[in-house]
């Protein structure tokens, strides 16, 4: 398992030389979003496309 160093390591190599600051801060961010939610599906579980589709059809338009 990679720690966070490693994580971060991997991301400033993957990030061009000229980024910024706020450049990281943002893929950060993301990563750890990301991270989160694919936690959260794993221990809750996800919708298939046809309950989504229903749990959301008050806001769709076809």
């Amino acid at each position: 398992m990679n720690t966070a160093k490693d994580e971060v390591r991997d991301l400033l190599n993957r990030l061009p030389e000229n980024c910024s600051l706020e450049d990281v801060q943002y893929h950060l961010y993301v990563l750890e979003k990301i991270k989160h939610s694919l936690r959260v599906a794993e221990e809750e579980g996800t919708y298939s496309q046809e309950e989504a589709e229903l749990r959301l059809k008050k806001w769709l338009t076809e």
